[in-house]
């Protein structure tokens, strides 16, 4: 089976599907989308996903756009993180999708990628105020537990850590939430963990 993600190394959504495959034992090979220069946006680009967004895995033919879509098949194709109860971690990776990634994003973006005349202090304020919010329900949640679904780290880990790893500013501090921070260090001694720079080539040029 020949699995090629199209991905570049700051999107976190790619990195959440790079790390799934790589966590679960898959073989896989980035193919570099160069966002930065637009080719997301190209018809070539389009052709394989109207979204104009990455990721999207070629799986032998199967075309699969949405980080969690890609989650979902490799959980589904290896049995593997997948958690205690599937719908605990459809539940978390819908949260982290709208509330937290969804945040984190668009913010980290605005922050380090946009040129400084067009980064709107009201919208990062905006973006901020509400990544806080998620990022205090993650805290409590976890405050009590290792992972977020059940004993061992499941898909849902790796959605809602994908954005936490990147060491671009964008109003996260994990001294301010010590049990993600705790969290997150678990998380990065699972056998195979990657930084997302590691898994996929970076795009930016400053």
């Amino acid at each position: 089976m020949t699995n090629t993600l199209y991905c570049f190394g700051e999107s976190g959504n790619a990195y959440k599907a790079a790390l799934a495959l790589e966590l679960a034992g898959l073989p896989w090979q980035p193919r570099f989308v160069d966002f930065f220069n637009g080719e997301a946006r190209s018809p070539a680009f389009r052709a394989i996903n109207p979204m104009g967004e990455v990721p999207v895995l070629n799986a032998d033919g199967l075309i699969l756009t949405q980080s969690g879509v890609t989650q979902d098949w490799v959980m589904e194709t290896t049995g593997k993180l997948t958690g205690d109860d599937r719908r605990e971690v459809l539940r978390w990776t819908i949260f982290d999708n709208q509330k937290l990634s969804g945040m984190a994003g668009p913010l980290r973006f605005i922050m380090n990628f946009l040129p400084e005349d067009k980064r709107s202090a009201d919208v990062i304020g905006f973006l901020s105020g509400r990544l806080k919010a998620a990022l205090q329900v993650l805290e409590g949640h976890l405050a009590t537990r290792d992972y977020v679904c059940g004993p061992t780290l499941s898909m849902a880990d790796i959605s809602c850590a994908g954005y936490l790893f990147y060491d671009e500013p964008f109003t996260f501090t994990r001294a301010d939430h010590p049990a993600i921070d705790a969290w997150l260090d678990r998380v990065s001694a699972t056998p195979g963990w990657k930084h997302p720079y590691e898994l996929m080539r970076r795009g930016f040029t400053p």
